[in-house]
């Protein structure tokens, strides 16, 4: 597995607080990148005054500091392009309409 690639999988591991689904099926993450130690998160949120924010930050900074060989995090917010539910993965879609929430 890539260095990518494991980053991916680990933040597949870390739930939204308001709905028990990845943040990645939920498609708040926009891109990752690994520079040595160091691993890089561009996030979004679904509002601007999400109110689990720094939660969500402190999930995903936890999680991914228990990959080998990471020893930093930086997580860049944001906004442009703004979250639309076109990012969710089909699994996410799959799993909002399972609890009657329409996509």
């Amino acid at each position: 597995m890539s260095d990518t690639q494991s980053i991916w999988a680990a933040l597949a591991e870390v739930n939204d607080p308001e709905f028990p689904m990845s943040v990645v099926d939920l498609g708040l993450i926009y891109g990752v990148a690994r520079e040595g130690d160091c691993v890089r998160v561009k996030l979004t949120f679904t509002a601007m005054g999400c109110p689990a924010m720094d939660m969500l930050l402190d999930d995903i900074r936890a999680r991914l500091l228990q990959e080998p060989g990471v020893a930093r995090v930086e997580i860049e917010i944001v906004w442009d392009p703004p979250w639309t539910k076109s990012r969710l993965s089909e699994h996410g879609r799959e799993l909002l309409q399972s609890w009657g929430i329409a996509v």
